[in-house]
């Protein structure tokens, strides 16, 4: 038996879902209303993320004891329907999906049939509809490609057997979503967009040294380019920025601040300047992140230290990172295509005392909560330690569940949860960097220090976000360690 789904009739039903906008709901590839350097063209355009929706059954007409569970006359057709209706439920949530493939399959055959067609997406969702499918499932999962099983209950028995099977080289870039939430339709297509978003990042990173291993290593995993971007190059386009745009910019920042304390306004303009310079590189290059190596090869070669720039990225949907931090540009990068928000790049303190941690640094975002969002409070003020340059100090939310992780190499992924407590913007409160927030940790501060991986930077991400970071994880091949358990 087999039984393809009308395309035409799948997006008619599904027309107000928007299941193939250009656009993602997620990841913004347009400035959010800056001073424009050229014409109103995007900054960066990524793809929709391909999706093979597979309805998996068996069927009834087979004589098998499979199909019986959970009753033998089952109407699949009336079950792909109901399941037509819940993705347009979702329809702000999957509208940069495109379901390449909308298939019931019965029998192993049919997914030989569709090999081709498989191994193009960024990932397969299998909704299991009744008894008897294993032959099935083994044979997509023959495929390699990363697949999520989503099981409601009495959809059959073989949930007994996901368990042992991720554990078999077989089902090792498969995971399951046993729910009767069917919401998590939604959920079980994040991690097929954080990959296709690291397949179309580009990362700028101005420097006079790239690491030629790690980036190749990068490129090899996840597709994502890491172009080095010399100081000429720079200069050239910050010096092609009309002065007009540029001081649009800084009264902009300068009258959404709620105080400017240390920086000058020439500072400030300069600062923007340069910042529209980044839009415009990336403009230029067709990349979405500029990291500058500003402590190091970059500092004070450039007429502004980044920070507004970067910050403003951020802001944008885009990505900005200080001091050519490549590991953290990855992992903003990973966080950004599961939720739509960027991430906070951050230099940790303990305080074990309060099973806490010190999250600081004086680029901030002010959109955490997304680039579609409205922005949080801020100062501008000086860099901390180097009493220059002019940066964001911005008010994060207190109360607000966050997650902290960092990819180590390609192939680990330290992390920890916790509960923003304080963020301290107070100007008595001069220590560290100009961006605090005061995280109590899920878990023990104790354990989290003397486990601690990696260098120092992190990046902090907006809600527990540790599923979707665990799905995607398991389908690139990375091991998640909570080092504060």
């Amino acid at each position: 038996m087999k039984k393809d789904i009308n395309r035409r009739e799948f997006l008619q039903q599904t027309a107000a879902a928007g299941l193939l906008s250009l656009g993602s709901p997620h990841i913004l590839a347009f400035a959010a209303n800056p001073a424009k350097t050229e014409s109103a063209s995007p900054v960066w355009q990524r793809t929709n993320v391909k999706v093979a929706c597979l309805y998996m059954a068996h069927s009834s007409d087979t004589p098998s004891w499979g199909g019986l569970w959970p009753k033998p006359d089952l109407d699949l057709k009336k079950e792909i329907d109901f399941y037509k209706s819940e993705f347009a439920k979702l329809r702000d949530q999957i509208a940069d999906v495109d379901f390449v493939v909308n298939q019931l399959v019965t029998h192993p055959s049919q997914v030989q049939q569709l090999r081709e067609k498989l191994q193009t997406v960024d990932g397969i969702l299998v909704i299991h509809l009744n008894l008897g499918i294993m032959p099935i499932l083994e044979e997509i999962l023959k495929l390699s490609q990363p697949t999520m099983v989503f099981a409601v209950p009495y959809s059959g028995h073989e949930w007994v057997e996901f368990g042992k099977l991720r554990k078999q080289q077989l089902g090792g870039k498969m995971d399951c979503l046993l729910t009767s939430d069917y919401s998590q339709l939604a959920l079980a297509i994040k991690p097929f967009r954080a990959i296709r978003h690291l397949k179309d990042s580009k990362i700028l990173d101005l420097s006079t040294y790239l690491p030629v291993d790690y980036t190749k290593a990068i490129k090899d995993k996840f597709g994502t380019e890491i172009k080095q971007i010399e100081l000429n190059r720079m200069l050239d386009i910050y010096n092609s920025i009309d002065d007009k745009l540029a001081k649009k910019e800084a009264d902009l920042w300068i009258k959404k601040a709620g105080k400017v304390i240390e920086p000058s306004k020439d500072e400030i303009f300069k600062s923007c300047k340069l910042a529209l310079a980044f839009e415009k590189m990336l403009r230029q290059q067709k990349a979405n992140v500029m990291t500058v190596d500003c402590y190091g090869s970059m500092y004070h070669k450039l007429p502004a230290f980044p920070c507004i720039g970067e910050t403003r990225l951020n802001d944008m949907g885009l990505g900005g990172i200080c001091e050519s931090d490549l590991p953290c540009a990855i992992t903003h990068l990973i966080f950004q295509g599961l939720t739509g928000r960027p991430s906070f790049i951050s230099d940790p303190t303990m305080d074990v005392s309060k099973n806490a941690i010190y999250l600081a640094h004086c680029l901030g975002s002010t959109r955490m909560d997304g680039p579609d969002k409205p922005p949080a409070s801020y100062k501008l003020r000086s860099i901390a330690e180097r009493q220059e340059g002019a940066v964001p100090q911005v008010k994060m939310r207190i109360g607000q569940k966050v997650t902290q992780a960092i990819l180590v190499e390609t192939d680990s992924m330290p992390y920890f949860t916790g509960e923003i407590v304080d963020a301290p913007v107070d100007i008595r409160f001069d220590r560290g960097c100009r961006t605090k927030i005061l995280v109590k940790i899920d878990g023990d501060a104790g354990k989290l220090w003397q486990n601690w991986r990696g260098d120092l930077h992190r990046q902090t991400c907006y809600g527990d976000v540790t599923k979707e970071l665990g799905y995607f994880s398991r389908f690139k091949g990375i091991k998640m360690v909570n080092e504060a358990i």
